[in-house]
């Protein structure tokens, strides 16, 4: 695990144990076994699930909130798990906040008779994208645009150790998604739209966890959303996927195949329903599929409220809750109303419709990645790690994964690279000065937004970093201002934050009225215009590529935008590849390898310089 072992807490626990088991001197108890770090994992398991009473058993199944508890209810319901949703942050929003929060919270899972730990989720989906100030990585569909397993390998460990920096244990990250309709809010969560892909970039599950768990800053993976969650009718999120067993295991399986290869130690079942049917509540998907047939040993999660909605309607209901734990789901992410799901759930066991077996088979998962996870051993952050966050050597890794997922469409009398030396550029639009922007979505809230949201480069900055002395660089956001005498102009463009259903576009897909008004400034100018495109997924602009000079693919880089500015001026060669295909128009959609439509650009494009 990522945790030193503060032996004062370790000791005293220990002592504790071993007071005598009564007044006048009786012998004292033996250390119990699940609390021995020397015997086997599955010893120490079944030797705490033997003790463990139906509420201790329940508590470790719900996950609440972290807004939504107390300490005391930590230690009054048995709580397992806690999570921070997208935004739910301490006050300050800083490393050491989060670890003091983190260290507060397990205290009072540690004052339960069994001293069970918690295990804390965050959406650490592209670096510790929460904490204000950690590095923050392109977003999947960029770096699957840089075709390397072993970059995301690293990226995963960089952010591991950020994140137990913090304290936090688990991260539900990554989306091994398919992502087959670009119209879909969580297009850029996806690492492709080919299946092949993202099972590639399963690496990251060896870098978030480690070579095994328990070792130096591992950090519990999380296998999302399973499954089908990119191939639902009309790209619609929490949508139905309407494809056959087939399809679905020839399309949407294979990544998380090789997520179990790598040993990934919790999946998160998807929002989504298969031809009708609820994922929530499937049985077959669950432990006929995931469970029995692939052999996934660790633990199964719900998404947040999710098994609200198996019945179609808001709340959940006794029938929800039996239906979705015999349907094989571990852990319940209930943000506020645990306390209700806990009585339910306890009514459906004495009644007989939730079999013991199956809460014992939960938490024999459970307990079993925390033992392996060292939790017991060490349950309080290891603070070594928190200068690790937003470093400077996990900032040089974000720029090289940012230089290495730009991918170059367009690039007529070689107007790229920009000469770094002697050279006047112009540079314009919304998204050139704007960390935000160029963050996209999960970024300090769960929708991210727009401005100077955490530390960081913008692409201006990084464009005015990489010129030479003798150069000018000029800024306007609209464009305004621009004339004859320079050489270049580069127009960043593209998309503001979304997430999810949010981001769903069943319409239009094309650069908004700004975007396309800066653009034409510039173009009035006689200029040569690059067109850089910060985005979550293609955009429709096949109609105004003629008039563009050369066209970049940047797609939601993070905090390093340097990165883009090494590819705009040679410092690194354009290698990035396309991870999806690329539109002719919004109205081609769902488009893909294979499918027989004529894309603008096809799945694996990508130019480099000639020079």
């Amino acid at each position: 695990m990522h945790r030193s072992p503060p032996r004062s807490l370790v000791l005293g626990l220990l002592t504790a144990l071993m007071l005598p088991a009564a007044a006048g001197g009786a012998a004292a108890e033996a250390v119990p076994a699940h609390l021995d770090a020397g015997r086997p994992v599955k010893d120490r398991v079944e030797s705490l699930l033997s003790r463990m009473t139906l509420d201790e058993k329940i508590g470790q199944m719900t996950q609440p909130e972290r807004q939504n508890v107390t300490a005391d209810d930590i230690t009054r319901y048995r709580l397992g798990s806690l999570l921070s949703g997208g935004g739910s942050v301490p006050t300050p929003n800083t490393p050491e906040s989060w670890a003091d929060m983190y260290d507060g919270f397990q205290r009072a899972a540690l004052a339960t008779p069994r001293r069970v730990p918690l295990i804390y989720g965050v959406d650490a989906v592209h670096g510790h994208n929460n904490v204000v100030g950690a590095t923050i990585f392109p977003h999947n569909i960029g770096l699957g645009a840089t075709r390397d397993p072993e970059l995301v390998r690293r990226i995963g460990a960089a952010t591991a150790e950020e994140v137990s920096g913090t304290g936090v244990d688990w991260n539900f990250a990554p989306c091994l998604c398919v992502a087959r309709d670009d119209r879909w809010g969580r297009t850029y969560e996806s690492f492709g739209e080919v299946p092949e892909l993202p099972a590639a970039m399963s690496s990251i599950v060896t870098g978030l966890q480690g070579p095994r768990l328990g070792g130096p800053a591992s950090v519990l993976a999380t296998a999302k959303h399973y499954v089908g969650d990119g191939g639902t009718t009309g790209g619609t999120d929490q949508g139905n996927t309407e494809v056959s067993k087939a399809e679905l295991r020839r399309v949407h399986l294979p990544p998380f195949q090789a997520a179990l290869r790598r040993g990934v130690g919790s999946v998160m079942i998807t929002y989504s329903s298969w031809n009708g049917v609820k994922a929530h509540g499937h049985e077959y998907l669950i432990n006929g599929l995931l469970k029995r047939e692939l052999r996934f040993s660790g633990f199964v999660i719900s998404d947040y409220n999710g098994i609200d909605q198996i019945d179609g309607q808001p709340g959940f209901t006794p029938a929800e809750v039996r239906t979705a734990i015999n349907a094989g789901i571990d852990m319940v992410m209930v943000p506020s109303e645990w306390k209700r799901f806990i009585e339910t759930l306890r009514a459906e066991v004495e009644a007989g419709r939730v079999p013991l077996s199956r809460i014992d088979d939960a938490n024999r998962r459970i307990l079993t990645k925390k033992v392996e996870l060292g939790l017991f051993e060490r349950p309080l952050t290891d603070r070594r790690y928190l200068g690790t966050v937003g470093s400077a050597e996990h900032r040089a890794l974000a720029r090289q994964a940012v230089a290495r997922s730009q991918v170059l469409l367009k690039n007529d009398r070689d107007v790229l690279p920009l000469a770094r030396n002697g050279n006047r550029i112009f540079v314009a639009g919304k998204n050139a000065d704007d960390i935000g922007n160029q963050s996209g979505g999960w970024t300090i809230t769960w929708q991210g937004s727009s401005g100077p949201i955490t530390p960081g480069t913008t692409i201006l900055e990084g464009i005015r970093q990489t010129a030479g002395r003798s150069s000018t660089v000029t800024y306007s956001k609209d464009g305004s201002g621009i004339d004859g005498s320079y050489k270049a102009a580069v127009a960043v463009v593209g998309e503001k934050p979304y997430a999810e259903f949010m981001g769903d576009r069943p319409g239009a897909m094309g650069l908004d009225d700004e975007d396309l008004q800066t653009i034409e400034r510039l173009r009035a100018s006689g200029v040569p215009v690059v067109v850089v495109l910060v985005s979550g997924r293609p955009l429709d602009v096949a109609e105004q590529l003629p008039r563009w000079n050369a066209l970049l693919a940047s797609w939601l880089p993070g905090t390093e935008g340097r990165g883009v500015a090494d590819v705009l001026f040679g410092v690194t060669r354009p290698t990035g590849k396309l991870p999806v295909s690329w539109m002719k128009s919004a109205g081609q959609q769902p488009i893909n390898r294979g499918d027989g439509k004529a894309p603008l650009f096809p799945f694996g494009y990508g130019l480099t310089y000639r020079r």
